[in-house]
């Protein structure tokens, strides 16, 4: 059994959960994996597969992690943390087979539900292929007592995000335990819940892309960003104040961005692109609507690795707050070449009874990396004038 742990799971998972509950409860969705790197998956791999999903139904929270949530999770209520108690994995809600080395995942249900599946399923394949391939990790601790020490040294505010792509459960415990102990004030946390718990360190997240790639597909993608936010902060009141910019591209979300949006939220986050014209124009923004960019934070979180956090570190020093979330550089750089996957939101309904389901697509500041229908990224692409 792979997933051994109920909150095994990155936070943002859990806020988007709780916001789903209370503005979309009817909603019902469908996501599916994508191999982007063209990996080969062994012979009974699928059937592997299955008999992890399978367990999974066997997990709960524990009285232990339910407290660490109550202490740590000051922007969950009382309910929501009491029905996370209550909550089991319906296996049912995933469809996972396997054409030779072609795996196909599909996960359909009622979207506060099924939100949950996609970190830990990533888990499962990256470390269930590893597993089944003969792979063995090397100088996992001596690897991460450098990098936590040289990002000490660069005085590097990061956490670790590595859970949905690691080598392993037990290589990323090993990683985040170096990280805390070489590391000192600048290791602020990790996006794993469970891991944040062991380690009595903070769990990491806010928002992810899907949120906007619902509002996109039924509201449309010129008030994806602002209906986004706005439906954020009705549920967090400021909390959870980082604004994801990408979904479907930066420059179309600082259009959208509001002077009011753009005092309430701690800052914004880079997934895609070129990361210092991002902190070009997210300062520029900034300075534009007369807001200090020294009381905001850019978040870092695209593909990092120490020669790529020192760049941005140089180019932004004193004039924003910069922190970065570090994942497989971190959570699976032991030998073995890391798996390019993802699960992505394809189809929503705002209504299970809802006749026919919206394609869902993200967009990204990377040219030929947009995800899902070509007929929706192109309407979308003529809908915000991005042609």
């Amino acid at each position: 059994m792979i997933l051994k742990h109920f909150t095994d799971n990155d936070l943002y998972k859990f806020s988007v959960m709780l916001a789903i509950q209370k503005l979309y409860p009817w909603a019902y969705v469908k996501y599916a994996f994508t191999n982007r790197g063209g990996t080969q998956f062994p012979e009974g791999f699928a059937e592997r597969m299955r008999e992890e999903v399978a367990s999974m139904a066997n997990l709960k929270l524990t009285q232990e992690e339910k407290q660490f949530i109550k202490n740590k999770c000051y922007f969950f209520d009382p309910v929501f943390v009491d029905f996370l108690e209550g909550f089991r994995y319906k296996p049912e809600e995933v469809t996972i087979t396997q054409n030779g080395g072609d795996l196909s995942v599909v996960i359909e249900g009622y979207w506060y539900r099924t939100v949950l599946w996609e970190v830990p399923l990533l888990a499962i394949i990256s470390e269930l292929y590893f597993r089944m391939t003969g792979a063995e990790p090397h100088d996992v601790e001596e690897k991460a007592i450098t990098k936590a020490k040289a990002l000490a040294g660069m005085k590097a505010d990061y956490s670790e995000f590595g859970t949905r792509r690691r080598f392993s459960f037990d290589v990323e415990d090993k990683v985040i335990a170096a990280l805390q102990a070489n590391s000192g004030e600048y290791f602020k946390g990790t996006s794993n819940v469970y891991f944040a718990m062991k380690y009595n360190t903070i769990p990491i997240g806010t928002m992810p892309h899907e949120w906007f790639m619902f509002h996109g597909a039924v509201f449309g993608y010129r008030s994806a960003n602002i209906r986004g936010l706005e439906s954020w902060v009705d549920v967090y009141d400021g909390s959870l104040g980082i604004a994801l910019t990408d979904t479907y591209t930066t420059d179309s979300f600082f259009n959208s961005f509001s002077l009011k949006q753009a005092k309430l939220f701690d800052g914004v986050r880079h997934d895609s692109g070129d990361p210092l014209t991002f902190a070009d124009k997210a300062i520029k923004f900034y300075e534009q609507n007369r807001i200090d960019p020294t009381s905001k934070t850019l978040v870092f979180s695209d593909s990092l690795n120490l020669e790529a956090v020192k760049e941005i570190k140089e180019h932004v020093a004193g004039r924003i707050h910069d922190t970065y979330g570090i994942g497989t550089f971190l959570s699976n750089d032991v030998g073995a070449k890391a798996l390019n996957i993802v699960i992505k939101l394809t189809d929503v309904k705002l209504h299970k009874k809802d006749a026919n389901f919206l394609q869902a697509v993200k967009l990204s500041d990377v040219a030929g990396k947009h995800t899902g229908d070509q007929k929706e990224i192109d309407l979308s692409l003529r809908t915000l004038g991005l042609e």
